[in-house]
């Protein structure tokens, strides 16, 4: 399960980080391969691009 807490990078080196770049690039956060926004939570990645983290995470979740 992924958190808000978890850093862009923790989040794309999963198992499925391929799948999860898809929805996040879908979400509109094509930062994914940005060195910056590896360092970022998913909460910060978010907040940055005014997107609502929850509506990202539930998606993640559902990879």
């Amino acid at each position: 399960m992924i958190t808000k807490d978890q850093t862009m990078g923790e989040i794309l080196n999963m198992e499925k980080g391929d799948e999860y770049a898809g929805v996040l690039m879908g979400c509109g956060m094509h930062c994914v391969g940005c060195p910056s926004s590896i360092m970022e939570t998913l909460e910060e990645a978010c907040s940055v691009h005014g997107i609502n983290c929850d509506d990202v995470l539930a998606e993640l979740n559902k990879v």
